[in-house]
């Protein structure tokens, strides 16, 4: 029972990470209505530059890390779309889907140049679980999670009540009426791909606090980001953060009955689960905030 109650705040941990990768994921498709494979590779990103700014010559601490890799990521998913997306506006979806991932094998292959293919931990002194009951975390687990209810919290308030989230959902719904009322689709764009980012971002920061980073990261959770916005029916914000805590309880909760060498295809299984008996997701394609 002990083992349990300790793969199920595995994946709650889990699921608060793949929660923001999937808001992020969606964010981008219910604008611009395309899976942006490249998304892999901003969590990648920023998962590299926060231990860049961790490691010497630099040593600063992980929250200035944290900061400036979050901005470095930000810059990067502007630059991605002004020199890439922007120009394919108005193309197929599928040339966008091709160039995103283009972009994505560039970027992994650009950070294998640059930190090697070895498996790298951020420089976290060795941590001494707390024991709660049947179950035992870390601080660092603990951090994971505030921040990542903390993240979520903010991209509530800023889509619930902000002027700039009320037009992120009107773009969503209808960009041909709200360009109507005076709203710039390119701007709100920008703004997507920004709050995308941060999510991308604090994500991978996160995941490698928790586990470690290596340059092939962004595919293995953009995979997971993906079963949980198809879960949540795509361009659902709140069904895909749903959907990322499914994906990391089904992961941690699968390997209690299946080799741990299976745990990666679980969220593949789920996909095609998904596809096969419900594409439109468990809360439809609907966009999710009200």
């Amino acid at each position: 029972m002990t083992i349990f109650f300790q793969s199920l705040l595995d994946g709650l941990i889990a699921g608060s990470i793949y929660a923001l990768f999937a808001a992020g994921l969606t964010l981008v498709y219910g604008t611009l209505h395309f899976i942006n494979f490249a998304h892999g590779e901003l969590i990648m990103a920023g998962a590299f530059l926060a231990y860049l700014f961790m490691m010497p010559p630099l040593l600063l601490s992980p929250l200035l890390s944290g900061i400036f890799a979050v901005t470095g990521v930000v810059l990067l998913a502007l630059l991605m779309d002004k020199t890439v997306f922007s120009r394919l506006r108005n193309a197929n979806p599928l040339l966008l889907l091709i160039a995103s991932l283009g972009l994505s094998l560039l970027l992994q292959n650009l950070a294998q140049v640059l930190w090697g293919a070895k498996i790298r931990a951020f420089p976290f002194p060795l941590q001494r679980g707390k024991v709660f009951g049947p179950v035992v975390i870390t601080s660092v687990q603990i951090t994971i999670l505030w921040v990542a209810a903390l993240t979520i919290f903010l991209l509530y308030l800023f889509l619930k009540f902000s002027r700039i989230g009320k037009a992120v959902r009107g773009v969503a719904d209808n960009p041909v009426l709200a360009k109507t009322f005076g709203v710039e689709s390119e701007k709100i764009i920008r703004i997507v791909w920004v709050v995308a980012a941060i999510l991308a971002a604090v994500g991978g920061i996160l995941v490698a606090a928790d586990t470690n980073l290596e340059p092939h990261m962004g595919i293995v959770n953009l995979v997971r980001a993906f079963a949980a916005v198809l879960i949540g029916g795509a361009g659902n914000v709140w069904g895909a953060l749903i959907g990322g805590f499914i994906i990391g309880l089904s992961e941690n909760l699968g390997v209690l009955l299946l080799p741990i060498g299976y745990k990666d295809a679980i969220a593949f299984f789920i996909i095609i689960l998904i596809l096969l008996f419900r594409p439109e997701g468990l809360f439809g394609t609907r966009w999710g905030v009200r």
